[in-house]
């Protein structure tokens, strides 16, 4: 069984009244919501606090919440928007102003260690420099797309922007990256 068959069948269990099957949901992403909820610059407490109500709410809701096709992607929309609620109601920033960390996590798989390898570090460095300076909207595409392999109609519900805003979004960012990028890889 796939891992989206697999959420499929915990969603279905969860929405039913099975506490283990929400449980094994936040075991599954914890991880990649905490990660993603981190690049809203916010404390990691906060971070935690907002998944946690997340999920209280998914359990209180649960007999209103509907199928979905994509767990990770209901989650992922979700939590952006408890994210942003909390910044609402500190006032703190406005959407727009929010920078976004490129950062790579320290608790990060060994896919991402091995790039990490000493010959790649300035390489890694420059995409740094080069991801640091797109415009947060454009970065926030790129991490959805790249880092957590959501579609595109996936990312616009989860940015709440449409389509097309959002291949603009990627299209722009790439095309940055690509005109200033001055060492070529190889």
């Amino acid at each position: 069984m796939t891992p989206q068959a697999q959420d499929q069948v915990l969603w279905h269990l969860f929405r039913e009244g099975e506490k283990q099957a929400l449980g094994r949901l936040v075991e599954r992403y914890y991880r990649v919501l905490k990660h993603y909820g981190l690049k809203f610059m916010v404390d990691e407490a906060v971070v935690e606090d907002c998944i946690q109500e997340l999920f209280l709410q998914l359990w209180q809701n649960r007999l209103q919440i509907n199928e979905t096709d994509s767990v990770k992607h209901y989650l992922l929309k979700a939590l952006r928007h408890h994210v942003l609620q909390y910044l609402r109601s500190q006032k703190r920033l406005v959407f727009e102003e929010l920078d976004w960390d490129t950062s790579v996590a320290e608790d990060t798989d060994s896919e991402m260690l091995m790039i990490r390898q000493e010959s790649l570090s300035s390489m890694m460095q420059q995409i740094r420099t080069q991801l640091d300076s797109l415009p947060t909207r454009e970065r926030e595409a790129l991490y959805l797309r790249y880092y957590e392999n959501l579609s595109i109609p996936e990312i616009a519900e989860v940015m709440h922007v449409n389509r097309q805003s959002v291949s603009n979004f990627l299209q722009k960012a790439l095309h940055k990256l690509r005109s200033r990028w001055l060492t070529p890889i190889g």
